[in-house]
């Protein structure tokens, strides 16, 4: 697996992670065993950039991460999130930055990582009541005490990600981003660009729309948290099958899966940008590391612009609440 440098090059990851929400939550029932197995054939791949938060599964996503690289924790580079907070039932409580609040969070995810030191370590979304050189600047406090070594926001707008880089430097903003999400392209990969900030796409794959698994509406687990996501209901749903309908035609010409060619599309927009396609099992992530081996010619890609045009998903990506925390 080919290695990709960003942050101004501080941090070399390999060019593809693996994104470890769905293994505890949100995407149907999990299996722990497959889900660690995942882990370990992904490290065998040469994946090495794992990526897991503080909110997902309330703790018992990071709990698996953890138990799933002890005894391989120098092979990895690992990517945890805080600022989402929940209740022990799950209920969303709000987002919180606030200093004390990043230290608390941050003693948390080193306990229920088992380790001592998270490399990247992400504000997940940006607290609207408190400033960002504030959250910054205890996150920073964080990299002093050799707790992290790297900064990273999620879901930053523009002008927040310039007066947190001010405060200290952002090795990373992660935000969604992918064939049917080409919206950072107007305003926050140029400002990433501009400043040496890497771009972690999230959802390379559509909340996997785009791998042509998912026909119908009914595909989904009763408790999958798409079920609740704009472009998987009513018109968007049929909307957004044509799209990927289009996709998957082109990848049979190229002579890969559809997934495969939404990855190698987000590879191919720079060597700034590394995307963390999840899955919970070994098969897909083996048919999703392929994809860095597939190379797009400026045709191709003029031919991908066509049938996939900023813009051309139905529907927003989340729910007006979700909506409302993005871009801040």
């Amino acid at each position: 697996m080919q290695q990709r440098t960003i942050g101004n090059g501080r941090l070399t990851v390999s060019c593809m992670g693996l994104g470890c929400m769905g293994m505890s939550e949100f995407y149907g029932p999990g299996d722990e065993a497959e889900s660690i197995a995942t882990i370990h054939r992904a490290i065998e791949l040469g994946i090495n950039f794992l990526d897991t938060a503080d909110v997902y599964g309330r703790g018992e996503n990071e709990i698996l991460v953890g138990k799933a690289i002890a005894d391989r924790r120098q092979q990895v580079i690992l990517a945890t999130k805080f600022g989402n907070v929940r209740a022990p039932d799950g209920t969303f409580l709000g987002i919180s930055g606030r200093p004390e609040y990043v230290r608390q969070a941050c003693d948390a995810s080193l306990k229920r990582l088992k380790t001592d030191m998270i490399d990247l370590y992400y504000q997940h979304r940006v607290d609207p009541n408190t400033p960002i050189e504030d959250t910054v600047g205890a996150m920073a406090g964080l990299v002093q005490q050799g707790k992290v070594r790297f900064l990273g926001l999620s879901e930053a707008g523009p002008e927040t990600i310039r007066r947190a880089h001010r405060v200290h430097p952002i090795t990373a903003l992660q935000t969604e981003y992918s064939l049917w999400t080409r919206d950072p392209e107007e305003d926050v990969l140029p400002v990433c660009r501009e400043l040496g900030i890497g771009f972690v796409a999230y959802s390379p794959l559509g909340r996997g729309f785009l791998t042509g698994q998912i026909r119908r509406f009914e595909d989904l687990a009763p408790d999958d948290w798409r079920r609740n996501n704009p472009r998987f209901q009513g018109a968007n749903f049929q909307k957004n099958l044509d799209l990927v309908e289009r996709i998957t035609q082109m990848a049979a010409k190229k002579g890969c899966t559809p997934s495969q060619l939404a990855l190698a599309w987000v590879l191919a927009q720079g060597n700034d940008i590394i995307p963390i396609p999840g899955t919970k099992r070994r098969r897909y992530l083996e048919e999703n590391a392929k994809a860095a081996e597939i190379v797009l010619t400026p045709e191709d890609l003029r031919r991908i612009d066509e049938v996939a045009p900023k813009g051309a998903a139905a529907g927003d990506r989340y729910p007006p609440a979700g909506m409302a925390a993005v871009g801040r």
